[in-house]
């Protein structure tokens, strides 16, 4: 990373810094400590600072200590092995300042990322009918496996079968410590060839599936009237799953009247259990959309960066012949399709990862 990077990094952690102090100042004001909700969050600023200043603290600790060792080493009022002592200590300090200086880089672009620890995973076929479907389902047991290898809980919170067992569309909820920073670059269009099952002439056929990746925050602060913000709409699920889905009105279907979005949510049995997924699965949307919509006022650079979410942008290509898959953002191409099919998304996130930091960090 060039130089000129570096000393953007270290301009915004003494900003950051800064805040952190004046936070300190404003917890020890008597008015403010008597306000249990100033202080609440106070707090609560102060606790996300702290994680890029404490390490920032001890980052400028090891460069005083390395300037102390550079001076001893070319000291020549020491004798030689002295200095060679020193400059031992110059190349550990060194090495200790590089991999805590390039630890902030990944913690400053990704700081709110990694605060996200449950997401909102939607799986939808797209164009290509059942076999559509069919990706949809691939899709969703690769995300399956991948968690699993993450140690990410995976609940599936609703899904809708298709007659040859793919999906036409799944809705699953993972949590775990830094979920979106591993699952946030999968929004988007996924488009997959291949040989279907159902093809006699063994042509490759092309298909799609959309993904979208939405952050599910910890305290939702979405003001919102269930009776009259919200249409809601009973029904009778259809599908596979016995006598009560088609005798009890059990699907709910709720419309945000404001802007038009709508959950359907079937996979439960219950009515209430139904309603309670679906209103979840609402206000994570809502929070999405309005975090979108200030995001892109906010921060036009973001259009050039990846992980935006945009459904309608083709992100990747999944080439069973080949055993290749692209990723369009980055133009990368691995030719190892089945172990990525089976969880093992390592490279390909973490090269999805490693450009994602580049592009913010030339946008400090």
């Amino acid at each position: 990373m060039s130089d000129d990077v570096n000393i953007r990094l270290i301009a915004k952690l003494r900003e950051l810094a800064r805040r952190a102090d004046q936070l300190n100042t404003e917890l020890m004001d008597p008015q403010v400590a008597s306000d249990p909700h100033k202080t609440i969050v106070i707090t609560k600023e102060l606790g996300r600072l702290r994680r890029l200043v404490d390490p920032f603290t001890e980052l400028r600790k090891i460069e005083q200590s390395l300037a102390e060792a550079r001076e001893m080493a070319h000291d020549r009022a020491h004798d030689a092995e002295f200095r060679e002592l020193a400059a031992q200590e110059v190349r550990q300090l060194e090495a200790k300042y590089n991999k805590l200086l390039d630890s902030l880089k990944t913690r400053i672009v990704s700081a709110d990322d990694e605060a996200v620890e449950s997401v909102i995973l939607e799986i939808r076929a797209g164009t290509g009918g059942d076999e559509a479907a069919l990706f949809c389902r691939n899709l969703f047991d690769m995300y399956t496996r991948f968690c699993e290898r993450r140690n990410l809980k995976v609940e599936v919170l609703d899904q809708n079968g298709s007659d040859l067992g793919g999906f036409k569309e799944v809705i699953v909820n993972v949590k775990g410590p830094e979920v979106y920073r591993l699952l946030g670059y999968e929004g988007g269009g996924h488009r997959v060839q291949r040989v279907p099952e159902t093809e006699s002439q063994g042509r490759i056929h092309t298909s799609a599936a959309t993904v979208a990746v939405l952050p599910e925050p910890k305290e939702v602060n979405i003001d919102i009237n269930w009776d009259t913000d919200v249409e809601e709409h009973v029904s009778r699920a259809g599908g596979p799953g016995g006598q009560n889905v088609n005798k009890v009105s059990s699907a709910i279907k709720l419309v945000h009247r404001e802007t038009g979005i709508t959950v359907s949510m079937r996979d439960e049995k219950s009515q209430h259990k139904n309603r309670a997924k679906g209103r979840r699965v609402l206000l994570t949307r809502l929070y999405d959309f309005h975090r979108t919509r200030s995001q892109a006022e906010r921060d036009s650079t973001r259009k050039s960066m990846i992980g935006s979410g945009d459904r309608s942008q083709r992100i990747r290509t999944y080439n069973f012949p080949q055993n290749r898959v692209t990723d369009h953002r980055i133009n990368l191409d691995l030719y190892c399709l089945d172990r990525i099919m089976q969880g093992d998304m390592d490279e390909l996130i973490g090269a999805l990862q490693t450009y994602d930091k580049e592009q913010r960090l030339k946008s400090l």
